[in-house]
């Protein structure tokens, strides 16, 4: 019998410096991996600028070859629709008003990026591969990416890393060791973006997590032509208040 399944799209394959095809070409619902755009290239700091700003990331595993994403419909969390339900609302309460616990920025990158490796190692298998780590610490010495942790009595027990240019911010990964350190850095980036007027978090992939704190699945085009505009805004200050948390805990929610 003739097999009916249509053939999977060529991939593209890309030299270091390459442009990358334009997003539009990304494999589709009917091939093997859908939102694959291309294999190859670099993971410098030119080439992870381009990508981001393209809506472009890099995701792949221990032993393969560098692969380019850029999925259709793309999650990302609107962050006016961040939600916190009534747990969550009492820790962050708790969370701000202790001394003794505070959301810091940008002050250990390199741990952070090294938790969020050994936890998807645990878990599933990571791709924060050593050469992925290696781009991010120099994308984060650049001024690209930036950290989000979450520090109760000096002790770093939660963060989330992430890019940004200009006031397009994409969420890489997040650590917890100990139950919704995870929330309350993500909780904090919410605040500082809404703070600073940036009113979208790129989440890549759809997960049931993501989706229970308010991040939803928008078009691809309408995606890309967030990241145009906010791409071009001067960046912010990338340093948390911890007046900050009034964005956050001074709004009435559903689920207060």
């Amino acid at each position: 019998m003739q097999n009916s399944q249509p053939a999977p799209a060529s991939l593209p394959w890309l030299e270091p410096g390459d442009n990358f095809p334009e997003p539009s070409q990304a494999w589709g619902r009917s091939d093997p991996a859908p939102g694959l755009l291309a294999g190859g290239g670099a993971l410098d700091e030119a080439t992870l600028v381009r990508a981001y700003s393209a809506g472009i990331f890099p995701w792949f595993s221990d032993g393969q070859p560098i692969l380019w994403w850029s999925p259709d419909p793309r999650m990302v969390l609107h962050v006016e629709d961040f939600t916190v339900h009534r747990s969550l609302r009492k820790t962050l309460k708790r969370f701000a008003a202790n001394l003794r616990c505070d959301v810091r920025m940008d002050t250990a990158f390199d741990r952070v990026i090294t938790a969020c490796a050994d936890t998807g190692a645990r878990q599933t298998g990571t791709w924060i591969v050593p050469e992925m780590i290696s781009a991010y610490r120099r994308m984060h010495s650049a001024g690209w990416a930036h950290s989000v942790e979450t520090w109760i009595n000096g002790e770093l027990v939660g963060g989330l890393y992430c890019v940004a240019i200009g006031h397009a911010v994409f969420g890489e990964s997040m650590f917890s060791r100990i139950p919704d350190a995870s929330k309350i850095a993500l909780a904090g980036l919410v605040a500082f973006c809404r703070h600073n007027g940036i009113r979208m978090v790129d989440c890549q992939q759809n997960t049931a997590h993501l989706a229970s704190l308010g991040a939803r699945e928008i078009p691809r085009p309408r995606f890309m032509g967030h990241i145009r505009e906010a791409s071009a805004l001067p960046g912010p200050e990338w340093r948390f208040d911890a007046r900050y948390w009034v964005e956050i805990l001074d709004r009435k929610s559903p689920f207060a």
